[in-house]
């Protein structure tokens, strides 16, 4: 196994990349808390990540509890506990609104969303704490105009930030949030009937050559990229690749029903050995009678970094109408999560189709078959899960379900190996 704080090329990444011996188990670790539902609104995490010896769960809750479920604790939209023993971290910063997206290094916490205020600071859409005492790091201001903050990643030095403000995805100084010219790559053009363009989420490579985007843009430094596109990074800067998928351009049919629809591929994960990235997707069943191969609506799809060109994707899996937020890629398997199904579904239309298998809630899929492996928890949610995060210890899965395998864990869980 690696470590899932790994080096990368040109510095420090703090990506997921945990290459692991097998699957993991469909039976959930019994320590970790779980989010409290006080019956005011459906608590859910959005994002997942380690910091040191501590797991930092964000998303939109006000309290949590112990695993034996006797104690509770406010917490408002973040809070950390111990990824051996699941005890909860006094670590409890006052965030307004939405945390989007966490990421730890060390004892250093960084947090994007919605949020206004930290701690009663003003500290909008991106903010730096210290897991020890949950303090602002006073030294950290980033500026950030037009809108929330939904990834975060360590490298070549930089963090890099995407979302929905101004430059849609840029690097920042870690230790003082100043403006870097590294990545100066514009983000434009919003997908039809919609106005906000935005970077949702976004992955660097192991080895730190490539960045993949996924969010809802036309226009990627000027050049035409729907949905996807690819970076490659160098020492000093980021530069658009020439990897393009032209089905990309095509809208599921769900794109008709409401406009959110258009921006359709919601996770994008790399594999641990960097040579292949999944996407996994929304947007409803394909259109106009299309046949399955081509288009990413509601599927998980791989592609090569090699091959720039792709017709269609290395492999691709329908679930046959239903939802996938995120995916994440251990080696043995990809996993996925949203709120499907059924997965092996190519000529499913919101029903089983010829060889379709029942996974509620998602699934995992064989990474070099591209078809779904026995391992299913029976993890139903509602809209699903927005994230995954995986270390030595197995999955971590960020979430708005209740029960994880029979189990009752509300708003995360782990999925040990065995």
């Amino acid at each position: 196994m690696v470590a899932a704080m790994s080096l990368g090329f040109g510095g420090i990444s703090a990506a997921s990349d945990a290459t692991h011996p097998s699957v993991v188990s469909t039976t959930p670790a019994t320590f970790t808390p779980n989010l409290v539902n006080d019956g005011s609104f459906r608590p859910y995490s959005s994002t997942i990540n380690q910091a040191g010896s501590h797991i930092i769960v964000g998303g939109k809750f006000n309290r949590v509890e112990n695993s034996q479920r006797t104690v509770e604790y406010a917490r408002n939209n973040v809070f950390a506990f111990n990824a051996t023993t699941g005890v909860v971290s006094p670590f409890a910063p006052t965030v307004d609104k939405q945390v989007w997206t966490v990421l730890g290094n060390g004892d250093d916490v960084y947090i994007g969303g919605e949020f206004s205020t930290v701690n009663g600071q003003a500290r909008p859409y991106l903010a730096k704490l210290s897991l020890s005492t949950g303090q602002l790091d006073p030294a950290f201001k980033p500026t950030l105009p037009g809108g929330r903050v939904t990834d975060l990643e360590l490298s070549h030095g930089q963090l890099f930030v995407s979302g929905a403000f101004k430059k849609k995805l840029t690097a920042i100084n870690p230790n003082t949030g100043a403006a870097s010219s590294y990545l100066n790559v514009p983000f434009t053009e919003a997908l039809e009937y919609t106005t906000r363009v935005d970077v949702f989420r976004f992955d660097v490579s192991p080895d730190g050559k490539h960045l993949v985007a996924v969010g809802n843009f036309r226009t990627v430094g000027g050049q035409r990229h729907y949905r996807v596109a690819m970076l490659d990074l160098g020492p000093t800067s980021a530069a658009v690749s020439p990897w393009y998928y032209q089905p990309a351009e095509r809208d599921c049919h769900a794109a008709a029903v409401h406009p959110v629809y258009q921006y359709y591929v919601k996770d994008v994960d790399f594999s641990p050995d960097g040579q292949f990235f999944n996407v996994a997707s929304t947007g409803g069943h394909r259109i106009n009678g299309e046949g399955p191969g081509q288009v990413l609506c509601d599927a998980v799809a791989r592609f090569s970094v090699n091959n720039l060109r792709p017709i269609v994707p290395h492999w691709i899996n329908y679930t046959g109408g239903d939802t996938l937020h995120s995916v994440i890629d251990t080696g043995p398997a990809v996993y996925v999560q949203g709120h499907s199904r059924w997965l092996d579904n190519p000529q499913g239309v919101d029903n089983a189709g010829p060889g379709a298998v029942s996974r509620p809630g998602g699934g995992a899929i064989n990474a070099l078959t591209g078809k779904a492996l026995p391992w299913n928890p029976r993890m139903a949610a509602a809209k699903g899960g927005y994230q995954m995060y995986a270390n030595n210890q197995g999955v971590w899965f960020a979430t708005d379900g209740t029960y994880f395998g029979g189990k009752y864990k509300l708003g995360l869980r782990m999925a040990p190996l065995p």
